[in-house]
């Protein structure tokens, strides 16, 4: 089961009131940090629940994308670029999903120096087992009402597609 942190005071409320004082208004950096902080403590307790499976979050999502492909391959700079994770990273994970038995690698037939990517059996295997671990998890966002789910998926994506996260979508 996931261990509780169990700070004995909010670290992102103490900063927000030391930086009113040193430097003004605090609202976004309590909100950045908080994003930032949330981000840490779900991929904690991602790897936690998918690690009996010899997982991390960053390589069963390698291994969804994968299985989300029409074909259940992808070059590696396709995967990075979807990911947001650099070129180092993807190799890295994809040399122990290789190890594992999960990913097959193979020169990339329309990119004379690329590689792909594709998922095996195994893989398919595992990316079912860790998805279910997920999901009994509820992502760790158990503690939401589906609707504060949909609220915090459009606010988050605001601020995605004001990045430029995405090109052309519908905002």
């Amino acid at each position: 089961m996931v261990r509780p942190l169990g700070l004995p005071f909010d670290p992102i409320e103490r900063a927000g009131q030391t930086w009113e004082e040193r430097f003004g208004p605090a609202a976004a950096m309590r909100a950045a940090t908080s994003v930032f902080r949330v981000q840490q403590i779900l991929l904690a307790r991602f790897d936690e629940v998918l690690r009996p499976h010899e997982l991390t979050f960053a390589r069963y999502e390698v291994l969804v994308l994968l299985t989300f492909s029409r074909t259940g391959e992808l070059p590696l700079k396709v995967i990075g670029s979807r990911l947001m994770v650099h070129p180092t990273s993807v190799t890295n994970a994809i040399d122990r999903l290789v190890v594992a038995g999960y990913v097959d690698r193979r020169p990339n037939p329309a990119d004379g120096r690329g590689v792909l990517a594709g998922i095996t059996g195994a893989g398919r295997a595992v990316v079912e087992l860790g998805t279910r671990a997920l999901t009994e998890l509820d992502f760790g966002l158990g503690d939401l009402a589906d609707d504060d789910l949909g609220t915090l998926f459009e606010v988050l994506r605001r601020v995605r597609l004001g990045a430029g996260d995405v090109s052309g979508a519908d905002s």
